[in-house]
């Protein structure tokens, strides 16, 4: 097996000149929603750029406890501010907010082409005061060169930006045997609307990551063959 790395999408920040036009004052908020490594990173950077003191006592919860424990790159890690689910599905992660909910404000960071309609509508359901700034936008990278050298036998994705990556490049893309592997629920239902069928998909209790969802599923076509 060989696996090769190539980005669908790159991601271009929004500064911070742009966001202030949303009016959105992040000091307001109690506690923050993080869904990826990235809107760490732009969060954090928009504080910066605006100078804005995050309070030590500010809540943080995460998709799983791989973009939680990438917190440690800002802030001082304390097991009482910072939550994850359990198995990285939106269900585990608002059970968890379900428990510390009262009296909280929610800023939920994303990317300005790629918002969790989820989470969104379990905020408003759950009658949470929140808002969800734009911080970063979502960029197509051109990935044809890549894909007319090679002929993959398996396609992963980690975003839903990524599958539209692929359309934006191949309006008239043709699945064709090519077993497609997509990492989160919002990438899986990105696969299934765009017509694709889905083959591989993480997480799960036994595959909590990409990699190991991949391997379960070699050895189970090894065994067939």
């Amino acid at each position: 097996m060989e696996l090769a790395f190539h980005p669908f999408i790159r991601l271009e920040p929004i500064p911070a000149k742009d966001f202030r036009k949303q009016k959105v004052d992040i000091a307001q908020y109690t506690a923050v929603i993080f869904t990826s490594r990235n809107a760490i990173d732009h969060f954090f950077r928009i504080c910066e750029e605006m100078k804005v003191i995050v309070s030590q006592d500010t809540k943080y919860f995460c998709i799983t406890e791989a973009v939680a424990l990438y917190l440690q790159k800002f802030i001082l890690y304390r097991k009482r501010k910072v939550f994850y689910g359990a198995d990285g599905l939106n269900k585990s992660m608002f059970d968890v907010i379900n428990k510390h909910k009262e009296n909280e404000k929610f800023l939920y960071p994303c990317s300005e082409n790629q918002q969790d309609n989820e989470i969104i509508n379990w905020l408003k359901h759950n009658n949470c005061g929140f808002a969800t700034p734009f911080m970063y936008r979502t960029i197509s990278n051109d990935v044809k060169v890549v894909l007319d050298q090679s002929e993959y036998d398996i396609i992963c994705f980690f975003t839903p930006s990524g599958v539209k990556s692929l359309f934006d490049n191949y309006p008239k893309f043709k699945q064709n045997g090519t077993k497609i592997g997509a990492f989160g629920s919002n990438t899986s239902k990105a696969v299934e609307e765009a017509g694709l069928t889905l083959d591989i998909k993480a997480p799960q209790p036994q595959a909590p990551s990409m990699v190991s969802a991949l391997e379960k599923y070699l050895a189970v076509v090894g065994k067939r063959i």
